[in-house]
C-alpha cells in the first residue's frame, strides 16, 4: 500500500515542485532532480522492475541529458531544465519518451508565447511589489520552462506502469 502511495504521488509532487520552483525563482535546484533520480531508483527495486527494464529507463534519461545539455550549451534551456527533463524521462522511459516531449514542446511554444505577450504590457501597480513577478515580467528574463516539463510529464504518468500497477481498489477508503 506504501508502494502504491508512493507511485501516484512521488514523480507528480517532485515534478510540481520544480514547476513551482522554476515560475517563482527562475532556477530549479539539482535537489530535485537528484530526488527524482532517487526516488525512480527506490521504486523501481521495491517495486521488482526487471534490470534490463531499469537500464532501458537509465538509458532514456541519458539520451535526453546528453540532448538537453546539448541545448543547455547553445543558451537554449536552463541547466536546472535540462536535469527535470532528464528526471522525467529516466520515470518515462523510451515508451512515452516521444509523447511526453510532444506535449512539453507544445506547452513550452504555448508558455513561451504568453510569457511574451505578457512582458509588453506594464506591470500593474499592485503587483509591482512581488519579486517573482518582477522577475517572470522582465524582458531579460528567460522562460521558466521546468513549468512546460512539468506538465507534459503530468499529462502522460498516468498512462506509465507506475500509475497502471496501481490497485486502486486497495487504496480506496471503504
Amino acid at each position: 500500500m506504501i508502494l502504491d502511495i508512493a507511485r501516484l504521488m512521488l514523480f507528480p509532487a517532485l515534478m510540481a515542485f520544480a514547476a513551482a520552483s522554476d515560475l517563482l525563482t527562475m532556477t530549479i535546484s539539482n535537489r530535485v532532480s537528484l530526488a527524482l533520480a532517487a526516488g525512480f531508483l527506490a521504486l523501481a527495486l521495491l517495486g521488482g522492475m526487471g534490470l534490463y527494464d531499469l537500464l532501458l529507463h537509465a538509458a532514456a534519461g541519458a539520451t535526453v541529458l546528453a540532448v538537453a545539455f546539448g541545448c543547455f550549451a547553445m543558451g537554449w534551456v536552463g541547466g536546472g531544465d535540462a536535469k527535470v527533463a532528464a528526471a522525467a524521462a529516466l520515470w518515462l522511459g523510451f515508451g512515452h519518451l516521444v509523447n511526453y516531449l510532444l506535449y512539453a514542446s507544445l506547452f513550452g511554444g504555448a508558455l513561451t508565447l504568453l510569457l511574451l505577450q505578457f512582458r509588453q504590457w506594464p506591470l500593474p501597480y499592485s503587483l509591482a511589489g512581488q519579486t517573482w513577478l518582477i522577475r517572470l515580467h522582465a524582458k531579460e528574463s528567460g522562460i521558466p520552462y521546468g513549468i512546460a516539463l512539468a506538465i507534459g510529464a503530468l499529462m502522460i504518468y498516468p498512462e506509465t506502469e507506475w500509475t497502471t500497477a496501481v490497485d486502486l481498489g486497495h487504496l480506496a477508503i471503504r
